[in-house]
């Protein structure tokens, strides 16, 4: 063996011998111990000096020769191939900045009392297995198609039928848009209003997450306080009159859980009317309620247009 190339393995690590070697070898060559054009040992050779079958080294070379580190040949047997110098940059910390830092946070686990963790063991996790494999098994078993970007047409029909009798919303499914949840929907909603530059009302104290979101959709968060009523419109049109947005939690404000009445309700469509604005809903509960009927509140909602 080369007295540059120093291989050591571990024999009782979970990492395969295989994946050992080729990181040896890869870094002895990053790290310029192995120079281009050096001779290596043939695979034949190592095996026997480390102690391991065949296969597991001609693996390794496998490997490194496929990201053109080493190359070989009959003639020349197994050499470090010849690769442009990188740039040595100095390893810098990059600030992740506030955003990253709270979800960070908030993702460290284990996520007791915290908003949006639910209970683990209210879920019903022989269902949930059931219905996973059914969809696996529909899914291998399908054509390899691309899927639709909208979402799958018969979970988007369901979702139609289910607005129209619960929530009094009359839509197709075509106008129906599946999303990978809040964030990604608020910043499609974002984009496609084309709100860049303005203002937008959201609730205090209210979700931290639609802060950052519309700070990063180029919007000025205008914070206004909830009281138990929920959103104080009025407070709102004093604050920031030119808003042309607002981000409300109606069903059970986040994180007071109040329900806005039906008076701020008409008030703040009202407000979208007049001022030519968008009313965002995070129904992040949906159905799922501490007390009251929400078929009830919903109906005499969006019998006004909501």
């Amino acid at each position: 063996m080369s007295a540059s190339l120093k291989v050591s393995l571990d024999k009782s690590s979970p990492v395969p011998l295989t994946d050992q070697i080729h990181r040896g070898i890869a870094t002895a060559i990053e790290q310029q111990a192995l120079l281009p054009g050096m001779r290596l040992p043939s695979w034949i050779d190592l095996a026997a000096q480390l102690g391991v079958a065949r296969g597991t080294v001609r693996v390794a070379y496998e490997k490194l020769a496929a990201a053109q580190m080493i190359e070989a040949s009959r003639s020349a047997g197994t050499r470090v191939a010849e690769r442009p110098a990188a740039a040595r940059r100095d390893e810098q910390t990059l600030d992740p900045g506030p955003f990253i830092s709270m979800y960070r946070e908030l993702t460290a686990g284990p996520g007791i009392f915290q908003p949006g963790i639910p209970s683990r063991e209210s879920l019903p996790s022989k269902l949930m297995h059931r219905l996973r494999a059914r969809a696996l098994l529909a899914e291998t078993t399908g054509a390899a198609l691309y899927p639709d970007p909208r979402g799958e047409i018969e979970l988007r029909r369901e979702i139609a039928g289910y607005l129209a009798v619960a929530r009094g919303l009359v839509c197709s499914p075509e106008q129906v848009l599946i999303t990978g949840g809040y964030a990604a929907g608020l910043g499609i909603a974002l984009r496609v209003l084309g709100l860049d530059g303005g203002s937008a009302w959201m609730e205090e104290p209210g979700f931290f997450f639609t802060r950052q979101a519309l700070m990063l959709g180029r919007l000025t968060p205008v914070p206004v306080p909830v009281d138990e009523e929920g959103i104080d419109v009025d407070a709102a049109w004093r604050r920031a009159p030119q808003a042309r947005l607002a981000v409300v939690t109606p069903g059970q404000q986040a994180p007071l859980g109040v329900t806005m009445s039906l008076q701020r309700r008409l008030r703040l469509l009202d407000w979208a009317s007049s001022a030519d604005g968008w009313i965002v809903e995070d129904d992040y509960l949906s159905e799922l309620q501490l007390q009251g009927a929400p078929r009830r509140r919903w109906r005499r909602w969006t019998s006004k247009g909501g």
